[in-house]
Order: structure tokens, then C-alpha cells, then sequence
């Protein structure tokens, strides 16, 4: 037992202290010397490492302005660097007096500051939000990953402060006033908004993320001078994340089944999470603190008179979205729903699980915590995202949006699921929708896919209570399904490919063969016999010869040699000395024709018989024989039908897609678009009937550069040349599908609706 003579050094909490007193005082200005020697340490070496990031960022920069900006900002940082720590530690102090002092904590003189906390977010600027936001998030995030200890350093302040009430808002070493502080100082920098940003992320990496150290030697030290000594870390009623424990529908703990992974990605998950709750708070003109939402009441979901009774517990929450969820289950089987009424349900269920909190509870349910109605919001925003997304067709949207209530217990029961990507249920969604992006009528008429689809949302609609193990087994099962269906298509998709690829070479070579035979026959007017054998027969050798053998070998040369030579043994001949080489060349003129027309196919019949009309006419042509009366009729040309003529003139014309498309009126971004398509990617089309089908780019042709599209299931649906499927992006006939996967897209566009002024949550 003490001794009574002897000092205790335990803190009479039963007195109001006052700050002024001499032994409080000093407790005061330990804390502050603990709180400026550890901030100047980690500014210093903060500052130490945003000369090299800047540097980094500028090499890696996307374009001359950005790497001009990036390079601005690190000469800026140089020159100004120890004003900016000066005025940082310096607004720090004052902070630290104000609080001393009993005294509101000094706000920087800055209107556009000021703007930002009203409701009308429309009067900031662009870059002051930015910034706002970036501030925002990170004081949000770090509060919540220091709650227990920065709650040990409250209590105490406030003991030593007479019992003023001190919490994360008006501490002066909080990670809101060490922010706040910190953005009036980076206020001394004339840099680019990009810049600052980088510097606060900087500042969230090397100060805040030091602050962990900051508190266990405050706490220590009050501690120690008797302050609070026996205090637990504890934070009563309060709801974060990493203090609301997982509770089942029934209330009881969750085991940890799902843990995500910790660390950056954990940071990330707090960010995105406080960044959304800031635009939701901000939309609702509400002014917050360091992220965390005030009131505990849903700005559009309550009664006249008032909120009544508590929030409802997360057991509540989840028990009510359970019965509204087997109601809805119960109407699986029935006609599907419009995409009108899909839309009236996503948008109605805040109101639906509020009268169901109601008849719960016995008593009218008005309002529900701001954290929570956050969740019910990004969740609805995420399936208004759904049922206007032109990536799916409207069937797969009315599929996908009936998940809306086992997606918000899966958010209210985890919400990093908005975060990581490899969370179960959100990879599952991304599954069912990229396999849906591909669906149509034509494509899955046995139906196999649409029913897989909705026998996984039936399952989850039916099954899914809390147990997160039910996303991997499903996701498991679809891609078991899509990889079988992918092997059928695969083999399809070659085989389309392969003869569309067979007859483009066929295609080629017979333009390159009309255009050699039309270019040696110039002008010239050659014997109908004569044009016959060049336009058929030796056209259909020089294209087989093309396909074997290729346009520079030895074979291709000396069939193109064989025309030069047919075409001059054919002219008329007047002198001795020209019949004399006429002689001569015809032994080689009949033994490459031989060969010739073995080689397509010429029975040995109609070989003869061309032969014996071509030798009467070389007769005629050596003056051996007297040329027909014009009264008599030509015998007929004994090449069959099956030896098609191809020097035709429709053959050296462009192609017929692209007949009648002026290049000039497609719009440049049209033309870009079609040139940047990638194989893989999707494409909706509407033909002319306004039906509609969704095509895979499957090949681009190394020959002509058209673009070979197929179904899901590796049947092709339409062949366009770039001019073409531009020509069709400009009148809306196709539409390029988005790549990304659906979650992310979600959260981008809910992020930028949010920023837009004046727009409405749910």
C-alpha cells in the first residue's frame, strides 16, 4: 500500500484539470515535443523521397506536358522545401496552442476551403476537389487503421485538458489537423494539381503511415505520468471496419473465411471505400469529418417526424434482405421480368428493406447508418450500372440485376468486395457478365448458356445465406461450362478461319493472275482462240502455280514467260524471218501447254482437240493453210466449262463492301476505331431488319486486312474490310463492346457520376 505522505502519481479524474496548472502544462508540452520531433523526422523523410518519385514519374511520363509538369514540381519542391516543413510544423504548433488554450482549431483563411464543405459542391473547383478528396480519403483511412490507439490518445487529452472532449476531429496531432495542416503548407508551391496529389499520396506513405510510433509514445508517456494508466484500447460504439465484427442473418460472428490480402491492397480497399464515402456525403451536402459521415440518418430514406428508434443492427440488416431475398426467389420460375420492371425493383429496394426493418421491429423503420446506406446506395448504383451497361444484352441484364440483394449482404457482411478484384463474389459477377456479353438469340439457341446463367442466379438467390464459399463453388461450375463450350468453339472458329483464310489465297491469286495475263496483253487484239487459252486455261495454271508454289519461284516465272511468248507467236506474220522464229518457238509453246493443262485438269480429249485447232491455226499463221471464209463459223473453243475464265473485270475492282463508301465522310475517330480493334474483342451489329448479334473479332487477314467476326459459338457472322465496319460504327450498325471487366467499369462510372454536380444518389 503507498505510503499517504508519499505523491501519487496517478491523475485525480474526479477533478477538472485545468491545462493551465503547472504539472498538466508540462504533460502538455511533452506531448508536443514527442509530436515535433517525430513529425520533423518523418517530413524530412518524406521530403527525402519526393525528389525521386517526381523524377521517376517524369521518365515514365505519357506525354511532354505531363513530364514538363512533373519536372516543374521537383524544381519547385527543391527551392521550396524547407518553407513548406517550416509552415507545416509551424501550423502545427498553433494548432497545438489553439488546443492548449481551449480554442477552436485555426482554419487558414481560404474561401475555396470553405466552399468545398457547403452543399454546394458545384461552386469548387475541379482541382480544389481533387485535392479535397485526396485529403479526405487519407485522413479517413488512417483514422480507421489507428482507431485503437488513436482513441487511447483522446481519452487522455481530454482528461488533461479539463475534460474537454477531444476526438479525431480536433486532435491537434490527428491525421485530420496534421492534413489539414499539411495541405495550407503545400499551398506555398506553385505546381500543377497532379503534382500536389502526388505529394499527398507522399505524405499518406512516409508521415501518416509513421504515426503509429507518434501515438504508442504519447500514449507511453501520459501513461506513465499517470494519465489514464489502466486505459484499454477499446472504441465503444463505434463502426468501422475493422471494429464491426461479420455477423450472420441470425447475429451470431462469421468465421474469417474470406481474408483478403492486408497491406497495400488493404490500403486500397480503405481508400476507395473513404474516397465513395466522401462523394456520397458531399452529394448529400453533409459536412464530415476526416470521412466518417455524420448524423447515422438516411438523407432520403425516412418518415415525416423523424428518425424513430436506433439504427438497425447488421443482424437486422442482413435478417431483412433474407426474407426480401426468398420472396424474390420464389418468383424464379415465373415470367421474367421487363427491363422496366427490373429497373423499378433495383431502384425500389432501400424502400422495400426499410418496411420490412419495419415490420421486423413492429414499429415504422425510418432510417438506417450512414455507413450502411452508403453500401445500399453503391449497391444500387451498381445494378442501375448493370441494367444500362450496352456491354450485355437486355435478357443478361434482367439475369444479373435479380442479384442485387445477395451483392448487398455480401458488401454489408464485407465491403471490400468494392475493392479487390480478386474477391470472390465480385470475380463471380465479372464471370457471369463476360460470359454474357457474348449471348444472343441466334448463338445459344439450344439455350444452354442462358439457362447456366440463370440456374447460378437461381442457386445464389436460393442458397446464399452468409457462407462466401458459395462464389467460388459457382464460379467454379461456369468456368467448367464456358471451358467446354470454348473447346467446341475453338475448333469452329478454326475452321472458319482456315477457309476464309483458303479462299482469300485463292481469291488473291486469281487477281494476281488476271492482272499479269490483262497487263502482257497490253492493248493488243488477240484471236478468240488465243484470248480463250490465256483468260482460262493458262489463268487457272498461273493460279495453281501462285498456290504451290508462290509468286517468286522458277515455276511462276516461267509461266508468266509462256504468256510473253503465246501472246508474240499469236501476231500476224508477214516476213520469212518472223515465221522462221514462229518455227521454232511452237515445239515449246505445245509442251508447256501440255503440262498446263495436265496440271488443271484438261481430260486428254479436249487436250487434242485444242491442240489441233491451235495447230491449224499456226498453219495459217506460216501461210500453210488458207485462212477460213468470214462466212464460216468458228469451231467452238474445247476448254470445258469446269476451266472457268477468270481475267474478268469485277475481278481487279475494289471490294464490294466498300463499293459506294465515300473514306472522306466516315469520320476520323470511326476509321481509328476500327483500325485499333484487337482479335478477342466484341462487336454488336444490327442488320438492316434491325436484328441484332454479337460477334467476336476471330482473325484479321495477313492478305487483305479484313476482319473476320464469329459467335460464341465459332460460327461466323460477318466478314468487313477496316473502310466497311468504320463505315458501319458511323451509322450505328456495329458497336464496339467494352473490354474491361464489369466491376471496374461500374466503379468508374459510379465515381464519375458522383463527381458530377447536382447529381442524385438512389
Amino acid at each position: 500500500m503507498n505510503n499517504a505522505k508519499e505523491p501519487s502519481n496517478v491523475v485525480d479524474l474526479g477533478a477538472r484539470l485545468d491545462p493551465r496548472e503547472v504539472r498538466v502544462g508540462d504533460l502538455l508540452i511533452a506531448v508536443r515535443g514527442i509530436a515535433t520531433q517525430k513529425l520533423h523526422a518523418l517530413a524530412s523523410n518524406m521530403f527525402e523521397n519526393v525528389d525521386d518519385a517526381l523524377f521517376d514519374l517524369a521518365e515514365k511520363a505519357e506525354s511532354n506536358a505531363a513530364q514538363t509538369q512533373y519536372f516543374d514540381g521537383m524544381r519547385e519542391v527543391r527551392k521550396k522545401r524547407a518553407l513548406v516543413e517550416r509552415s507545416f510544423l509551424g501550423q502545427t504548433t498553433r494548432d497545438f496552442a489553439d488546443f492548449s488554450a481551449g480554442r477552436a482549431r485555426s482554419e487558414p483563411d481560404n474561401p475555396e476551403r470553405n466552399a468545398f464543405v457547403t452543399p454546394e459542391l458545384s461552386l469548387v473547383g475541379e482541382s480544389e476537389l481533387e485535392e479535397s478528396l485526396a485529403i479526405t480519403s487519407m485522413v479517413g483511412k488512417n483514422e480507421t487503421r489507428m482507431a485503437r490507439a488513436l482513441f487511447a490518445v483522446n481519452q487522455r487529452l481530454s482528461v488533461i485538458c479539463g475534460g474537454t472532449r477531444t476526438d479525431d476531429a480536433n486532435n491537434p496531432i490527428g491525421p485530420s489537423a496534421l492534413s489539414q495542416a499539411f495541405r495550407q503548407a503545400v499551398r506555398e508551391l506553385g505546381v500543377d494539381v497532379r503534382v500536389k496529389l502526388i505529394i499527398y499520396k507522399l505524405f499518406d506513405r512516409y508521415v501518416l503511415s509513421g504515426l503509429d510510433e507518434l501515438y504508442d509514445e504519447v500514449n507511453n508517456e501520459l501513461a506513465k505520468a499517470g494519465v489514464l494508466p489502466q486505459l484499454r484500447h477499446e472504441l465503444p460504439g463505434r463502426r468501422t471496419e475493422s471494429a464491426t465484427p461479420r455477423v450472420s442473418a441470425d447475429g451470431t460472428p462469421l468465421p474469417p473465411d474470406y481474408q483478403a490480402d492486408e497491406g497495400a491492397s488493404g490500403d486500397y480497399t480503405a481508400d476507395i471505400m473513404h474516397t465513395l464515402q466522401s462523394l456520397f456525403s458531399a452529394r448529400r451536402g453533409v459536412v464530415s469529418h476526416g470521412g466518417q459521415a455524420g448524423g447515422g440518418m438516411a438523407t432520403g430514406s425516412h418518415y415525416a417526424g423523424g428518425p424513430v428508434g436506433p439504427p438497425p443492427t447488421p443482424a437486422e440488416l442482413l435478417g431483412a434482405l433474407t426474407l426480401l431475398q426468398s420472396q424474390i426467389a420464389g418468383t424464379t420460375h415465373g415470367v421474367p421480368l421487363s427491363p422496366a420492371e427490373s429497373n423499378a425493383e433495383v431502384g425500389h429496394l432501400k424502400e422495400q428493406l426499410l418496411l420490412q426493418l419495419g415490420q421486423l421491429r413492429g414499429q415504422p423503420s425510418t432510417h438506417v447508418a450512414s455507413m450502411d446506406e452508403d453500401t445500399i446506395d453503391l449497391v444500387g448504383m451498381l445494378f442501375e450500372f448493370i441494367l444500362e451497361d450496352r456491354n450485355l444484352p437486355a435478357e443478361m441484364q434482367v439475369l444479373l440485376a435479380r442479384l442485387q440483394i445477395p451483392y448487398l449482404k455480401v458488401a454489408l457482411i464485407d465491403r471490400r468486395m468494392f475493392a479487390h478484384r480478386n474477391h470472390p463474389a465480385r470475380r463471380l459477377l465479372d464471370a457471369l457478365a463476360d460470359a454474357g456479353k457474348g449471348w444472343s438469340l441466334d448463338a445459344d439457341r439450344d439455350h444452354r448458356l442462358y439457362d447456366k446463367v440463370k440456374s447460378i442466379v437461381d442457386r445464389l438467390l436460393q442458397d446464399f445465406d452468409d457462407d462466401m464459399h458459395i462464389f467460388d463453388r459457382l464460379s467454379g461450375e461456369l468456368q467448367e461450362f464456358l471451358d467446354v463450350g470454348r473447346k467446341r468453339a475453338e475448333l469452329a472458329e478454326q475452321r472458319v478461319a482456315e477457309s476464309t483464310r483458303g479462299r482469300e489465297k485463292l481469291e488473291q491469286a486469281r487477281r494476281r493472275a488476271a492482272r499479269e495475263i490483262v497487263d502482257r496483253i497490253g492493248q493488243r487484239h488477240l484471236p478468240a482462240l488465243a484470248h480463250g487459252v490465256l483468260t482460262r486455261a493458262w489463268a487457272n495454271y498461273l493460279v495453281l502455280t501462285l498456290l504451290r508454289q508462290g509468286d517468286e519461284s522458277p515455276e511462276f516465272r516461267e509461266a508468266l514467260r509462256f504468256v510473253d511468248d503465246f501472246i508474240a507467236t499469236v501476231q500476224p506474220m508477214s516476213d520469212p524471218t518472223a515465221r522462221q522464229l514462229l518455227r521454232n518457238r511452237l515445239p515449246f509453246i505445245e509442251r508447256n501447254l501440255r503440262r498446263g493443262l495436265a496440271a488443271v485438269a484438261f481430260q486428254e480429249a479436249d487436250t487434242e482437240q485444242l491442240m489441233t485447232q491451235l495447230q491449224e491455226f499456226y498453219r495459217q499463221q506460216l501461210g500453210e493453210a488458207r485462212a477460213p471464209s468470214p462466212d464460216t463459223p468458228a469451231a467452238p473453243l474445247p476448254i470445258p466449262d469446269s476451266i472457268q475464265a477468270i481475267v474478268e473485270p469485277e475481278l481487279l475492282e475494289p471490294e464490294d463492301d466498300d463499293l459506294g463508301i465515300d473514306d472522306d465522310a466516315i469520320a476520323d475517330n470511326f476509321l481509328a476505331q476500327a483500325a485499333e480493334l484487337r482479335v478477342g474483342q466484341w462487336v454488336a451489329f444490327v442488320d438492316e431488319e434491325d436484328n441484332s448479334e454479337r460477334a467476336k473479332l476471330s482473325w484479321i487477314s495477313p492478305i487483305s486486312g479484313r476482319y473476320l467476326f464469329v459467335n460464341r459459338r465459332g460460327l461466323k457472322v460477318a466478314d468487313h474490310s477496316q473502310v466497311s465496319l468504320a463505315a458501319a460504327l458511323a451509322n450505328g450498325r456495329a458497336t464496339v463492346l467494352e473490354s474491361a471487366l464489369l466491376f471496374d467499369r461500374a466503379m468508374d462510372a459510379i465515381v464519375e457520376k458522383l463527381r458530377q454536380p447536382g447529381s442524385d444518389t438512389p
